[in-house]
């Protein structure tokens, strides 16, 4: 595999995991993207803010400040002054999972993934191509977290 069939995979696996995420309960659903992006970083870089965020993700700092409100409305994150600087925000991950975060956390990619394995003729996958597909994503994910390739 080569860097642009690595991206490729990864773009792949971002399509299938954005389809397999429940919408929010309430208000307008906006890009998941940055949201989970954001929350990557903060539970990487708790106690950061804002501009860090932007920094880091190469997000655009509106979108970053955008995404840590949806999160915050949805109790994944909190908030708090930063001492040092009483106009920045530092934020970190709750305490405890709110229940978007356990709801999210709870849902499969099954249906995603069967979906994205069916074939150009509208074949399905065999229950053993979705076993094997799934046991090599559970080995990527064990392998591959967003702190083993932040080194």
């Amino acid at each position: 595999m080569n860097g642009v069939e690595a991206f490729l995979l990864g773009r792949t696996l971002m399509k299938i995991g954005e389809q397999a995420m429940p919408g929010p309960k309430s208000g307008p659903a906006g890009p998941v993207r940055s949201v989970v992006v954001v929350l990557g970083d903060i539970v990487s870089h708790p106690g950061t803010t804002v501009g860090e965020i932007a920094a880091r993700t190469s997000l655009p700092q509106s979108q970053v400040s955008t995404a840590v409100a949806r999160l915050e409305q949805a109790g994944s994150v909190d908030t708090e002054p930063d001492p040092a600087d009483r106009r920045r925000r530092l934020i970190r991950p709750t305490a405890e999972p709110s229940a978007r975060v356990t709801e999210v956390r709870a849902t499969t990619i099954d249906e995603a993934l069967a979906a994205a394995l069916t074939g150009p003729d509208g074949t399905a996958p065999t229950p053993d191509t979705v076993r094997e597909v799934t046991a090599a994503l559970d080995l990527l994910a064990r392998r591959l977290t967003p702190s083993v390739t932040a080194r």
